[in-house]
Order: structure tokens, then C-alpha cells, then sequence
């Protein structure tokens, strides 16, 4: 009886819980909310509107579920893309479950049994599982998926629902366990857009909504008795649950949930709206997760991994994580992945299982990968290697990420190989920005260079250490397999015929074979170890191979162009398969993670070698790194405290001292012609000279650390020699025929000698006596002595060429080579006691060095290095033969650097220069502070002061400066660097000490300090509108910069902070090239070569005051200047070979120079004398200003002169316009009295406040705009026409005054009448030589001012067609009489209200059609130009507004859109114009000094920008959870800047078309992408006249190009770093991209 009334208490229990209203939990993108529902008196369900949080501030918050047994809730995050979960107990405490590789993770569904979640990936088409926690991660289907969406699961069956909304949609059935036994296709008709999804676990039924067939249906588990639930009235359900008899969902577009009953959908309602975003949605309740029998709670069932329901008895099976292989007895996992692809990808490393089929790549979570390409895995320890070619170094970490570290750091320049000796446990590498093969230690240790020569373009290596070999590939000039012994010797070629691109390559250590791929043939080739028998395995449908690696019986690939990896049988070619499908895909290797094959002797202790063990075959030979040499057992490496350094032409080496006589080279990059040599003993660096780069250079003795010393104004450095004491650098140039000095550094440079020196070659030093030595070559061959300063010096030497100077500083003896007689000599440092060493001829001498008691020297003619004593010459002993042109020799020892003086510390207290040298009264060693070249010793005889009085003058590739004591000081070339080395002219700012000059190749301005400090583009003009400036001036009181352009020939003013202030000159009258300044008075002046009559014109800054003012007996103008001392201005004619002065108001003109001219290319005034520089006659000279005479060429034999520039003109102290550029916003004109006035460029006006410009009035500049009406615009002809047109009279006031034998100029300028029609413009706006055709036609009539008009009896028609109203002159008084059409009919309000309802309806269609084609991507499923073209470069859409004119074409007023009764013409006008690109005004006379201005222009322009995209995929999927918020749909779901509007690469399985590309990663962006053109707003002005009507017409061209076979570059992996948006076909694919075109063949080009 008990039992019994337990059981009805149960059941009563049941009803009463059915009873309850149920609680729904649901996903709300920012949050998840869960919602109780209330009671009505009849107890029937409620809509309510409240719901509580659960746990908010989520990114995205989507798909969900929960687990009610322990009140956990899951939920996945598309923006983040994670999988969280948290407790139902109000904490809001938020944990990750899955943070790595989930990819749009639209579905998600929880075991409540088997204690697991379930989730769909639906970018990788992937349904994973995993533990409630995360770990033992799971795929368990792969294959057959096309974006599987929402998910459930049937625990108590061991069943898993999922839709899948792809190509082919569907609704899928198959085991909980991955068992591909139940696995079905369960519904694929009548389905589009299968969005949600449940279970009826009582009735055994499945529902589902379809979003696009706005349906709810069911049916059973396998399909059968399929039932519509509700059709319609459904806009876009989205999430499906159930409760009991009652179905709910979510709604995206009514963003509400809603219900209806589960049988027949009738009682359909509203249950919560107004929400945010609905997303997935649940009944959360214990009648949905009920509690049955758990096989899996015992013990985990057994298995040691996963214990997964299933459909099969015993309703359980054990599987293992991703990637691992579960053993024989069905419920222990192995150990981890036993074979592995690890795949380098550009930004990640991946690691791919090739235990299970199912092959799913894991990223390595590892930092800072920039542009990982090459890769290799060391079996032994387990560590991954990588190269980096962005941060240029070579790394390594585990598997699993851990142990990361840098190990190789200095000199990758593009490493594309690299390759493991497990066995000797040595680190192989290519090089290709070197051309080198190197080697170290397997943690970076030990590193030599094995091979430096014959290599072009190394890329693949591979190590075969069982037999000592390795094999890499050259894809250069002569492309080639190569392969050698383990330590570089035995070079061999093994392949060189019918070979592009070898990029990858592999060794079969079991067949004996070598694999490659090559990447331009397209083809896979074996061949047997020693060249023989080679074959082609693989040639078709590989378009681009890159990485290659082999294992087993299986090679390995990616392709850049298919993003695969795929792989193929070694032997047959056969079974052939693809891994996976991925973007920015690079090296990989394939490998047994444990598997170590092989032994050599290098395994056991290094082989006995203290460094580096070799493998050669019988036995291992021992090596050393750089730096290092072997000693005699041939197994120890040690430092050496001496040896050899010498230069060959292309590189430099060192040869033992104390072991063996064997050269090394020492891996430098850069050196072209090494000359000489000299080393610091303080940091270990070597220093040289390289003859043809013409620079000196410096490194460490290991190689690394190369960087030029000296790379400015050097001709042949052909001596050098480091002070080891003051840290300084002597060099003597035989080009330049100077010695200098400089820090180590380069810094602080100063010319030492100059005069009297002719070709000064070999240089020695001697800090600690403070002498310094140097031999000449000129006819009086000698060696000179003198102070470390420069100064005492004296010859002690003369007797032939000497070369090799070197000092025995023990013995105090200087030796040196002569190369007259073919002797080695000696003498005391003061050229005493002198004597042959060598006495017999030798063939040829020339480097010469000496160390303890022997003296060593090269010679050319037997190409070797000797030694002899340095007594007596005995004991004479080859060291080395085969030594080709050795230019200098050295020993490198401490002994050869020893001593001290005080200018070791703290450089003796200068701030530059501490230069050794003997006290001239005691004898002793003393020094002296000295200063850069033109820099003044200050009296504390330590610090220096800059120059400020000196001139510069450029050259092609250089600017240098010069003292004006140009006698005492030679000119120095300043250290700038100068990219495309053509320099035209040239501008110094004195207050900032920083150099201009425009680039003429590249036609940018540039601009750096003086002490070659930021050289930076100062005005880049690469980019639309194209500019190409010619010449360059400062005004140093306004900061601002006046150059013009030959491109738009206007004259600009930038200021020197890089702002632009605008154009102040340019018209169809203006070619503007020379300029000059005279900002004391506010003026320019420039020279106009407008046709083939040049002219000199003068202006104040902002182009107003316009003057002619010379423009007879002019050639061809070249430079000029100004002179704000004499108010002279200075200008070369170079046609007529002379240069010409004149007071700055066009006075007093007169011819200075007219002898020694050639070709003038700069000229500039310094003091009292005017400098030039001829560049054909190579010369830089100079006159008096004044008169022209005292003729002096200062400097000759100077080439590719381009400009001169004088520094220190003394400034005006109370300048008005130099604080703060006098109050102006724009432009600042000093008045010459003290006084100044603001003004504005051509595009802007001033405003009232008289010191700000504004946007200008909307008159074009040949209108009048009315002072009181801006808006009203007159034409200009009209001003001063003695009619008022402007209802403020404004046209009429401020008239010119013309005399009666004046011509007025249609902008009111007065002229004399005979220069009207005399064939020159006399009128600055031309119109002097308008209608100037006499005697007039016979349809014309002529005019008192001589005008013809084309009317033939205009007079007295009340319409004055003569400008001088000569017409209406003398006409009949009676009114009646006289026409009465003045000024044209006022528009009817009908006649406007129908035009502007016209115009409006345009605009609205246009609208409509720019909005339909940008969205049509969502919806179209063909044709890529509406999905690809959204935000593809960079184009403008320009509105203009332009009102038409009046009906009435004879009148003379231009109706607008009239105000009241006055009509007038209202027009709104674009800047641009074909030449001056947008900051182009429109040339206009207005006067912007007004304070209303005259007339100007403006358009109102509206600018889309955006990146380049791809066309997507033409698919026909719903909205996602992942992408709803499509940019090509309205903003309906959630706002357009979340995280998720853009994302990364998707690939999409196609039919017939070909794989998608990585977007700028491989392709490098190259011309075979599509892409758009930036449009060319192309303005045409139609020129109107008094009649006449405007006309704008805006034409926009977007012109798609692609060649679908381009001309492929050298295949070098490196890439540029763009990211690319594009606009989806669908939310769901809003971060994919998919593109039908084929991608370029190769990512780049060469390294080089």
C-alpha cells in the first residue's frame, strides 16, 4: 500500500510540475536571459515582458544550452569565438570552455547524460565534442558538411541532430559516438534555410524552422511522416525549443519570442518582445534533461579518454581526442599523435595529426609570429623550428607552445630553408638576402658559414646525416639542385636542366631517392642520390608548389595557388589526397614525433668535437664557428689571440696565426671592393673601405652587426686607420684628395688636409706620440708626417709610391711597401735611418703589416701572403698562396693597439673632436679639442658652435655646404640620404638647421636636418592629385614654404609643419617656374614662360598687385633671386648666357655677368656677392652684387651641379609677421612699413574679423559676388559696367577710373588703348586681345574700342553688346522706341517648385539604384560585381548642385532660384580642375584680402573609401548568428562596428570553380586579383558667356581588371600585410571571402 500511494504522490507530483508555466532561457547577443512566466486567472499562459539577466555584458552571444542537474549554462561567443559557460546561481562569473579554433560556432547542444557538449563549427564544417570542461577535444564529422548550423542531441537513443544550410540543404541524423553507421541524410526537400531545430523526446518527433519558407515542420527521427506544424506569418524564425504541448522560437525580425502548439500550431501569440536580439533559446526545465541510466558515470566506462553515447549496444563506445588513435582494445587512447604535419602558415603554426582521417589542424599557441616560411621538427627533443622573415630570425618552441624562444637573430635576411641533423644536433639554414648556407648548433650556438660563393638563390635544404650529406635548391639565374658534404665541401651539382623553381625538397633515406617540386614547371621530380634516373611523378593540377616534406611512402605539399596541402604516393604518383584547404600556406615537414632513424659517430659526445661534429663518411671531421679556430688534436676549438686579416675584392678573410695557415672568410654582407683595413680592439669590430660603394663600413668579427661608417662624399677611400685611443676614424680619398677624421660612429667629420696634397693613398697612426702618416702617389711621390690634427707637417719621404704604411710601435720604425721598386722598406718615425728590408725585387707588393718580429705582406703578381723578418728579411715563409689581388693586410692582436692618453676618457672633454698631437713648447704628448668641418671652437676651447653664414649647393646625389671663407675651408657633403638620388632643388631653414629639396625622379619634396638626422618626404605628391614641383623658397618670419608646380603650373604654399595653406597663383596665363622671395615686403616674384614669350612677374604672397615686369629682351629664364639688402632681384637668362639684375620695382635693370656663362643652374646672394653654379661648365663662382666685377670660380671640376643656396642673411628683428604668423589663419603680408595684412589662397576668403579665412562665396571666379548677399553672383564683365546688377549696388562701387585713352579690362583694370589688339596679354585676365579681328565682317559690328560683335545692327536694341556700350551711345530719346528686354523675366514660383520637384526625383532614383546595387549581394546568386564591389579601393562621389539659368538666352541676367523679385544666379561650383587636383582653387581674381571676397568656388563632395575585397560565394545561405550583421544588409540585428563585421578567411567547396585566394597574404596583391580602379572625377566646364548657361558633368569610371595568366615574379615568400573587408553574400559568411579567379603564381618577387 505504501508503494502505492508513492506512486500517485509521483504522479500527482508530474502534474502539478506539467502544470507549471515553463521558464525559457535564451541567448540575447549581449547577454542571457531567462524568462518566467506568469499566471492569468484562467490559468492560461501570459505574454510578460520581463526577463532577467542571467549574466551579461557578452561580445556576441549566440548559440546555447544548459546542463539543469548542475544549473550550468553554455553559450558560444561569434565575435570572440569561444565556447563560455557559467552557474545559474546569480555569481555572473564567466568561464572558457573552448578559446582556440572555433570558427563561427553556430550550434551547440549538452550530453546530460554522457556529461559532454556538442557544437557545430560552421566556417570549417566541423561537429566537435569535448568534456564538459573543454578538454579531450573531438571532431567527430568532417566530411560531407557545408555549414552545419544548429545542433541537438538525443542521449537516451545516442542519436545527434543537425541542419545544414549549404549548397545542398538538409537535415542530418547520425550516432553521438561518430559512427558513421547512422548516419543519414533524414530531410533535403522542401528546405532552404533550416534554422531551428528540437526534440519531442516523448513522441520521438523532430521540428525544425525554415527561415526563408517561413515554416514550422516535424517528423520522426528517420524522416518519415513528415507534418506541417505552422506555415506563414513566420518573417525569420531563427531558434526552435519545446515544452510539454508547446513550441517557442525566436524571431530576428520581429525581435520577439513566440509560441504556438506543438500538434496543429494554432494558438499562435507573442510571448516576449521588444528584445534586442534573440538568438538560440531553450525550456529550462528537468522534464527536458531527465535522468536515465548513465553507462558512462562508472569509472568513465572504461575508456582513459572520451566516453561517448551511442546508438549501439552497450550504448556507449570510448574514442580520443583529435588527432589520436584509439588502440586495439577499444578504450585507451595512444599517446598522443605518433605521426604529425606541422604546417607553417603565415601567421600560426598548425599541427596535423595523420593518425586519423579526419585530419584537423591545431594552432600552436605561440606569440609574435610575423611571417613564418620555412619549418622543420626535431624528433629527439620535440621541437618545432621556424624562420621568420618579418622579424628575420630563426625560433623554436614544443608542440605544444611552450619553450618558445629566439635562437638565431642577427643576418636571416629571408631564410627560406631549414633543416635538423637529429643525430649531430646541428641547425642547417638558407639565406637568400645573403646567398649563403650557414650551420649552428641546434640552439643557435657554434654558427659558421658553410657556403658563401656560387649561390644565387638558395631556398630548400635537406640533410641526409646517415650519409653525410645535404642537398638544397637554387632557383636564380641558373636554377639548380646542388648537393655537398655536411660541413660544405664535395659541391656538386645534381640537377641544372629542365628546372625553374625548385622550392621544395625531400630526401627517401629508405629508396635512395631525392623528391623536389617545382613551382614554375608545376610538376613533382624524383631522381636517384647521385643524378641518375629521374622521372616526373606529379605534373598535373599543382599550379603553384612550396612547401614539401615525405614520410612513409606518402610526399607532402602545399600550393600557394590551390591553398592546399595534399599529398601523393612516393612511388606510383597514385593516391593522391588532399589534407586540407587553407589560406597562407608555406613550408611544412612531416614526421614521426618520436621515430629517430640512424646513427653516426657525431651522436656519441658531439663526436668529440668541442663545437661543431660533421659527419664524413667513414668517420666525422670536427669544426669551428666563426672566430674560432682548431687546434692541432682536431678536436678542440679555441680563440685565437692572433691572426691575419686581409681584403680580396669581394669579401674579407682571416688566416691563422698560431694553428693552421687555412683563410676563413668572415660573413659580411655589402662589401663590393674591400681596400682597407684597420680593426678597434676595444669592441672587436673590424673596419673597411669599399672602393666601388664608395663608403667606409664596420662589424664585428663574427660577421654580424655590418652598417656603413662613412656614406657621404666619398670618391676612392683608399686609406684608413682607426686611433684605438680618441675612438676615431682617418681616411685619406684619392678622389677627393683629402684626408679627414670622423667619430667612430662617422659622426663629427672634419677635412684635416686639402691643400698641397695630390692622391694621398696608405694612412698610419701613432695616438701616443699624436703623429699621423699618409703616403701620396702624385708625381712627387712621398711620405708626409704631421700633428693627429693635421697641422705641422713635413715630408719624410721621397723616393717612389709607397703603399702598406705600418708602424713597429716597440721598435719605433715606420715599414712600408714601394711599388716603383719592388722593395719593402724602413726608416725611424722621422724618416732616418732608412733601409731595405726585402732588398731583392719582389714581383709585386702591395699590403704590408707587422706583428712581433715578423713582417707579412700580399703580392699581386704571385697572389699570396709571405712573411720575412722584419730585421733582415730572413726566414721568409709562405703563408698563403691563391690569394688573388689582395688589396690590404693586418694582424690582429692587442699588441698592435696598446697605449693610452687622456683622450680615452670621456673624450678628453670635447664635445666633438679629441686630436692627439705634441706639445709644442715641452715636446710631450698633449691634445687639442677640434670641431666639424665649419663649426667654430668656442673660447672654452672644448665645445663648438654651428655655422650660421655659409652657402649649399646640391649636386645629382648630393648637397654639401661651403664656408664663405671658402679658402680656409674646404666644402663638406652633408651626410643626407637622398632615395632615387635626384635632386634638383634645394631650400635651408635655419631655425630648425633642416634641408629641402625636391627629388625630380621620384617628384617629391624632402627634407632632413643637416646633421642627416629624419630624412623624411616633406610633400609626397605619389598619390592623386599628381604634382611635380620645381623649385623651392622659404620665408623664414611665416614658417612657410612657396613652390611651384610644372604639373598644375600654379605656385602653393605649404607651411613647414607640413600643412598645406593652399594655391595662391595659377591661371591659364601662368607656367610659373623660378621663385623668389622678399617677405620683408611681402612679395614674390617668379618667372612665367607661358607660350614663347618668358616673363618676370612680381605679386604679393597671396597673388594680388599683380605686375608684369619685364617682359622684352628675355630668353629663356633660369634661376632666380632676391636680395633683401639692396632690394635687387637677380635672374639668369640661359638662352642669351647672362645674368641680370633690377630693382625689385623693375628699375634700374641691367646686365652683371655676361662672361664665364654657360649653363646657370642656381644662383643665390651672400653678403656682396651673387654665387652661381654652371653645371656646364662645372664651375661654382661669384661677382660683386653690385657691379658685376672681381670674377672668381670658387670650386671647378664639380659635376652634375643643380642648385645653390646662400645661408645667413640677416633677419628683420620686428618682422610683423613673425609671431604667430601675425595673428592669420592662412597667409601673413608684411606691408614694408612696419604694418601687415592677412589674406587667404585662391580657394578661401577672408572673413570679417579680417585675420581668418573661411570657405569662399559660391561665385565662380569670373563672377561678381554682392557684398550683401554672398549667394548672389553677377558676371564679371558686368562690374563697373555702369549698371547696377547687385541690389546692394555693390557691382558699381569701388570702380577704376579709365581715362579716355584707357582700355578697361573686363576685371576693371585700366590700360592704354594702344596696347589693346597689339598681340600681347597687357590685361592680367587677357581680355585685351578678345574679339580683336578687324576690319570687322560683314555680319559684325564694330564697336568704338574696336570690338566685332556678332550681331549685325546691334545698336539701340536696349542690349549692350559692346563692352565700351559704344552701341547703346546716341540713340533716339524717345523711350517707346528703344527695346526694352534689359535683364531677363522673373521665374514663376510654378516654373521653380517644378524644376526643384524634377531635380529631387533625380536624385531620389539615383539613390535608389546606389542602394540596389550595393545590396544585392545578400540576394543574388550569380555574377560578382555586385557582391565584390563594396569598399574595393578608394573612390569619391561628388554632388553638385548648379541651378539653372534663365529661359531667356539674349538677356543678360542668369535667373537662379530668385528671390522675391530680383533675380538671380545662384551656382554652386567645383574647385578641382584637371591640373591642380583638389587643392587646386580655380584661378580666380577675387579679391580674398576683402573681407566678403569676390568669387570663388566650392563643391560639396561625399567620400566612400574602403578596401579591396573578393566576390563571395554564390550560395544560398540565411542569415548566421555569426554574421547577421551583413554590411550589405540593413542594421537590423545588432550595430555595424562589432568585432564580427569582419573576419578572416573561409574556404567554400564549389563546383567548376577554382578554390578561393588568400586575401593579400600569398598573392602579395598582385595584378591577376580583381580589383577596382580608383575613379577619375573627371569636371567640365562649359565656358559661358553673358547668355550662356553652365554646364557640370561628373563622370565616374570603375574599371575591373584581371589577367588570367599574368607574367609570374620570382616565387620569394615575401608578402605585404593588407587586411581585406569584404561584403558577404550572406550574415553567415560575413567574414569569408571567396574569389573565382585564379591567384598569381607566386606571392613576390626576388628577395633582392
Amino acid at each position: 500500500m505504501a508503494r502505492l500511494w508513492i506512486l500517485v504522490f509521483v504522479c500527482c507530483l508530474r502534474a502539478q510540475i506539467r502544470a507549471l508555466p515553463p521558464e525559457l532561457v535564451f541567448a540575447n547577443r549581449k547577454d542571457i536571459r531567462i524568462l518566467n512566466f506568469g499566471m492569468s486567472n484562467d490559468s492560461d499562459v501570459t505574454m510578460t515582458t520581463e526577463s532577467s539577466v542571467i549574466i551579461g555584458n557578452l561580445e556576441d552571444a549566440a548559440a546555447m544550452d544548459y546542463l539543469y542537474s548542475e544549473q550550468l549554462i553554455f553559450w558560444t561567443d561569434v565575435s570572440i569565438e569561444m565556447i563560455k559557460r557559467t552557474r545559474y546561481n546569480g555569481s555572473q562569473i564567466q568561464e572558457d570552455v573552448i578559446s582556440t579554433d572555433v570558427k563561427a560556432p553556430d550550434g551547440l547542444a549538452c550530453d546530460w547524460v554522457g556529461r559532454k557538449i556538442y557544437w557545430t563549427n560552421t566556417e570549417t564544417n566541423r561537429i566537435e565534442v569535448s568534456e564538459l570542461d573543454g578538454q579531450s577535444r573531438k571532431v567527430l564529422y568532417w566530411q560531407h558538411l557545408d555549414q552545419p548550423r544548429a545542433i541537438v542531441v538525443h542521449p537516451e537513443r545516442g542519436l545527434l541532430f543537425w541542419t545544414d544550410w549549404g549548397e545542398i540543404p538538409k537535415i542530418e541524423r547520425a550516432g553521438m559516438d561518430g559512427s558513421e553507421n547512422y548516419r543519414m541524410v533524414i530531410i533535403d526537400t522542401n528546405i532552404f534555410w533550416p534554422n531551428g531545430l528540437t526534440l519531442d523526446y516523448d513522441a520521438s518527433k523532430l521540428y525544425w524552422a525554415d527561415a526563408k519558407y517561413s515554416y514550422i515542420h516535424r517528423c520522426d527521427f528517420d524522416g518519415g511522416n513528415r507534418e506541417q506544424v505552422l506555415q506563414g506569418s513566420l518573417p525569420h524564425p531563427f531558434a526552435l525549443t519545446l515544452f510539454e504541448d508547446t513550441l517557442y522560437w525566436t524571431d530576428w525580425e520581429t525581435h520577439s519570442i513566440h509560441a504556438c502548439d506543438k500538434i496543429d500550431g494554432g494558438n499562435l501569440r507573442v510571448v516576449h518582445e521588444d528584445l534586442f536580439s534573440p538568438m538560440d533559446i531553450h525550456s529550462f526545465s528537468a522534464l527536458r534533461q531527465k535522468e536515465v541510466s548513465r553507462p558512462c558515470a562508472v569509472n568513465n566506462g572504461g575508456c582513459s579518454h572520451l566516453c561517448l553515447m551511442s546508438p549501439d549496444p552497450p550504448y556507449y563506445a570510448c574514442a580520443c581526442p583529435t588527432g589520436v588513435r584509439l588502440q586495439s582494445d577499444g578504450y585507451t587512447c595512444a599517446d598522443g599523435a605518433q605521426e604529425i604535419l606541422i604546417l607553417a602558415r603565415r601567421r600560426d603554426i598548425r599541427k596535423i595529426s595523420l593518425d586519423t582521417p579526419d585530419y584537423t589542424d591545431i594552432i600552436v599557441p605561440l606569440d609574435d609570429i610575423q611571417h613564418a616560411v620555412a619549418i622543420d621538427y626535431d624528433p629527439v627533443e620535440g621541437f618545432i623550428y621556424w624562420t621568420d622573415n618579418d622579424v628575420k630570425a630563426i625560433r623554436r618552441a614544443k608542440l605544444d607552445g611552450s619553450a618558445s624562444e629566439y635562437i638565431v637573430t642577427s643576418d636571416i635576411d629571408h631564410s627560406e630553408g631549414i633543416a635538423i641533423d637529429w643525430i649531430a644536433r646541428n641547425l642547417y639554414w638558407t639565406v637568400t638576402g645573403t646567398d649563403r648556407i650557414e650551420v649552428s648548433r641546434l640552439n643557435g650556438t657554434s654558427r659558421k658559414v658553410l657556403i658563401s660563393e656560387g649561390l644565387d638563390e638558395p631556398r630548400a635544404i635537406a640533410v641526409d646525416p646517415l650519409a653525410g650529406l645535404m642537398y638544397w635548391s637554387d632557383w636564380g639565374e641558373t636554377p639548380k639542385i646542388e648537393r655537398a658534404s655536411l660541413d660544405g665541401t664535395g659541391r656538386s651539382v645534381l640537377i641544372n636542366t629542365s628546372i625553374s623553381w625548385p622550392n621544395g625538397i625531400a630526401i627517401d633515406h629508405e629508396g635512395g631517392k631525392i623528391y623536389w617540386g617545382d613551382g614554375k614547371e608545376d610538376r613533382i621530380e624524383v631522381v636517384d642520390m647521385d643524378g641518375r634516373n629521374r622521372r616526373v611523378l606529379v605534373d598535373n593540377e599543382i599550379p603553384h608548389i612550396f612547401g614539401f616534406s615525405l614520410l612513409g611512402d606518402f610526399i607532402y605539399w602545399t600550393d600557394w595557388q590551390r591553398r592546399t596541402i595534399e599529398r601523393v604516393n612516393k612511388h606510383t604518383g597514385e593516391d593522391r589526397q588532399m589534407i586540407m584547404e587553407t589560406s597562407d600556406v608555406m613550408g611544412l615537414t612531416a614526421s614521426s614525433v618520436r621515430g629517430i632513424r640512424g646513427h653516426n659517430p657525431c651522436g656519441d659526445n658531439n663526436g668529440g668535437c668541442s663545437h661543431l661534429c660533421f659527419y664524413l663518411p667513414p668517420g666525422n671531421t670536427c669544426s669551428c664557428p666563426i672566430g674560432y679556430e682548431l687546434l692541432a688534436d682536431q678536436r678542440t676549438c679555441i680563440v685565437p689571440e692572433a691572426f691575419l686579416l686581409f681584403s680580396l675584392a669581394s669579401d674579407i678573410r682571416r688566416i691563422s696565426l698560431e694553428t693552421n695557415h687555412n683563410d676563413v672568410e668572415i660573413p659580411l654582407t655589402g662589401v663590393k671592393e674591400a681596400g682597407a683595413l684597420d680593426f678597434d680592439i676595444n669592441d672587436n669590430r673590424i673596419y673597411w673601405s669599399d672602393i666601388d660603394a664608395k663608403t667606409i663600413s664596420r662589424a664585428f668579427l663574427n660577421g654580424s652587426g655590418v652598417e656603413n661608417v662613412i656614406e657621404f662624399g666619398l670618391s676612392f677611400p683608399e686609406g684608413m686607420a682607426i686611433d684605438w685611443v680618441a675612438h676615431n676614424i682617418y681616411f685619406s680619398d684619392t678622389g677627393t684628395d683629402r684626408i679627414e677624421v670622423a667619430r667612430l660612429d662617422g659622426s663629427a667629420r672634419r677635412v684635416l688636409v686639402w691643400e698641397r696634397v695630390q692622391s694621398p693613398r696608405s694612412i698610419a697612426l701613432h695616438p701616443s706620440e699624436g703623429y699621423m702618416y699618409w703616403s701620396d702617389f702624385s708625381g712627387q711621390a712621398q711620405i708626409e708626417r704631421a700633428y693627429m690634427d693635421g697641422t705641422h707637417r713635413s715630408v719624410i719621404y721621397r723616393g717612389g709610391r709607397a703603399n702598406g704604411l705600418t708602424i713597429d710601435y716597440l721598435e719605433k720604425r715606420l715599414y712600408w711597401t714601394s711599388l716603383d721598386t719592388n722593395t719593402i722598406e724602413s726608416a725611424d718615425l722621422i724618416g732616418g735611418n732608412r733601409r731595405r728590408v726585402i732588398p731583392d725585387d719582389l714581383p709585386h707588393p702591395f699590403g704590408l703589416t707587422q706583428y712581433e718580429d715578423y713582417i707579412y705582406w700580399a703580392d699581386w703578381n704571385t697572389q699570396s701572403i709571405e712573411r720575412a723578418n722584419k730585421t733582415n728579411g730572413q726566414n721568409r715563409t709562405l703563408i698563403q698562396d691563391g690569394l688573388e689581388y689582395v688589396l690590404d693586410i693586418l694582424v690582429f692582436h692587442s699588441s698592435r693597439q696598446s697605449g693610452w692618453n687622456e683622450c680615452a676618457v670621456n673624450n678628453g672633454g670635447c664635445q666633438y673632436l679629441c686630436l692627439s698631437h705634441p706639445n709644442d713648447t715641452t715636446g710631450e704628448w698633449d691634445y687639442v679639442c677640434e670641431c666639424p668641418t665649419h663649426y667654430t671652437l668656442n673660447e672654452d676651447q672644448r665645445t663648438c658652435t654651428p655655422p650660421d653664414t655659409f652657402l649649399l649647393f646640391s649636386q645629382k646625389n648630393t648637397i654639401s655646404r661651403m664656408a664663405v671663407d671658402y679658402k680656409e675651408s674646404p666644402d663638406v657633403v652633408l651626410p643626407i640620404y637622398n632615395p632615387k638620388r635626384n635632386i634638383r632643388a634645394i631650400e635651408y631653414d635655419a631655425e630648425e638647421k633642416r634641408v629641402y629639396w625636391i627629388n625630380g625622379r621620384a617628384k617629391t619634396i624632402r627634407r632632413s636636418y643637416d646633421n642627416g638626422v629624419q630624412p623624411e618626404v616633406f610633400i609626397d605628391t605619389s598619390d592623386p592629385p599628381v604634382y611635380n614641383p620645381y623649385d623651392i623658397t622659404i620665408d623664414p618670419y611665416t614658417r612657410m614654404m612657396f613652390w611651384t608646380c610644372s604639373e598644375t603650373n600654379t605656385i602653393r604654399i605649404t607651411r613647414l609643419d607640413g600643412t598645406s595653406v593652399g594655391v595662391v597663383k595659377g591661371d591659364d596665363n601662368q607656367k610659373p617656374r623660378a621663385i623668389a622671395l622678399l617677405p620683408e615686403k611681402g612679395l614674390m616674384f617668379w618667372t612665367n614662360v607661358v607660350r614663347t614669350q618668358h616673363k618676370i612677374e612680381r605679386a604679393s604672397y597671396d597673388g594680388t598687385e599683380h605686375t608684369v615686369l619685364f617682359s622684352a629682351n628675355l630668353g629663356e629664364l633660369g634661376p632666380m633671386t632676391a636680395d633683401p639688402a639692396s632690394e635687387m632681384l637677380f635672374w639668369v637668362d640661359t638662352l642669351l648666357k647672362r645674368i641680370e639684375s633690377a630693382h625689385i620695382s623693375g628699375s634700374d635693370r641691367r646686365t652683371l655677368v655676361e662672361d664665364h656663362i654657360l649653363l646657370p643652374v642656381g644662383i643665390a646672394v651672400l653678403g656682396e656677392h651673387l654665387y652661381w653654379v654652371d653645371k656646364q661648365a662645372e664651375i661654382i663662382a661669384r661677382v660683386n652684387k653690385h657691379t658685376g666685377s672681381g670674377w672668381v670660380r670658387i670650386q671647378g671640376e664639380t659635376s652634375y651641379l643643380t642648385d645653390i643656396q646662400a645661408v645667413g642673411t640677416p633677419m628683420q628683428a620686428d618682422h610683423p609677421c613673425i609671431d604667430d604668423n601675425g595673428g592669420c589663419s592662412h597667409i601673413c603680408i608684411a606691408m614694408g612699413d612696419g604694418q601687415s595684412r592677412c589674406s587667404c589662397p585662391l580657394d578661401l576668403v577672408l572673413q570679417e574679423d579680417e585675420s581668418t579665412c573661411g570657405d569662399p562665396p559660391t561665385c565662380s571666379t569670373k563672377e561678381f559676388t554682392c557684398v550683401s548677399d554672398s549667394n548672389l553672383c553677377v558676371p564679371l564683365s558686368w562690374r563697373c559696367d555702369s549698371d547696377f546688377d547687385c541690389d546692394d549696388h555693390s557691382d558699381e562701387e569701388d570702380c577704376p577710373f579709365c581715362k579716355p585713352n584707357e582700355f578697361r579690362c573686363d576685371n576693371g583694370q585700366c590700360i592704354d588703348l594702344v596696347l589693346r589688339c597689339n598681340s600681347k596679354n597687357d590685361c592680367s585676365d587677357d581680355s585685351d586681345e578678345q574679339y580683336c579681328t578687324a576690319p570687322c565682317k560683314a555680319n559684325q559690328y564694330e564697336c568704338s574700342n574696336k570690338q566685332c560683335v556678332d550681331v549685325e545692327e546691334p545698336a539701340c536694341d536696349g542690349i549692350r553688346h559692346c563692352y565700351d556700350g559704344s552701341d547703346e551711345k546716341n540713340c533716339d530719346d524717345n523711350p517707346d522706341d528703344v527695346p526694352t528686354v534689359n535683364k531677363p523675366a522673373e521665374m514663376s514660383g510654378a516654373v521653380i517648385g517644378s524644376i526643384v520637384a524634377l531635380i529631387f526625383v533625380i536624385f531620389i532614383v539615383i539613390g535608389i539604384i546606389i542602394i540596389f546595387r550595393h545590396c544585392r549581394c545578400a540576394a543574388q546568386q550569380g555574377g560578382g560585381a555586385g557582391r565584390g564591389a563594396a569598399d574595393n579601393g578608394q573612390y569619391s562621389t561628388v554632388l553638385m548642385v548648379n541651378q539653372l539659368g534663365g529661359r531667356d538666352s539674349s538677356s543678360k541676367y542668369l535667373s537662379g532660384s530668385a528671390r522675391g523679385s530680383n533675380p538671380k544666379s545662384t551656382n554652386l561650383h567645383s574647385c578641382a580642375n584637371g591640373k591642380s587636383g583638389s587643392s587646386s582653387s580655380c584661378g580666380g581674381l577675387f579679391e580674398r584680402a576683402h573681407p566678403t571676397g569676390a568669387s570663388s568656388c566650392s563643391s560639396e563632395m561625399m567620400s566612400v573609401s574602403g578596401n579591396s575585397n573578393y566576390p563571395k560565394e554564390t550560395l544560398n545561405p540565411p542569415p548566421s548568428p555569426v554574421t547577421d550583421r551583413s554590411q550589405c544588409m540593413a542594421d537590423l540585428y545588432y550595430p555595424p562596428q562589432n568585432p564580427t563585421t569582419s573576419r578572416s578567411y573561409r574556404h567554400y567547396k564549389m563546383r567548376n570553380i577554382p578554390p578561393p585566394p588568400t586575401p593579400c597574404s600569398t598573392d602579395f596583391c598582385e595584378d591577376s586579383e580583381p580589383y577596382v580602379k580608383t575613379p577619375h572625377h573627371q569636371k567640365h566646364h562649359a565656358a559661358r558667356r553673358k547668355r550662356g548657361n553652365k554646364y557640370y558633368t561628373n563622370v565616374t569610371n570603375f574599371d575591373v581588371a584581371y589577367d588570367p595568366e599574368p607574367h609570374p615574379p620570382p616565387p620569394t615568400p615575401i608578402m605585404s600585410d593588407n587586411n581585406y573587408e569584404s561584403c558577404p553574400p550572406s550574415p553567415s559568411t560575413e567574414r569569408s571571402f571567396f574569389n573565382p579567379y585564379p591567384p598569381p603564381p607566386s606571392p613576390a618577387t626576388d628577395s633582392t
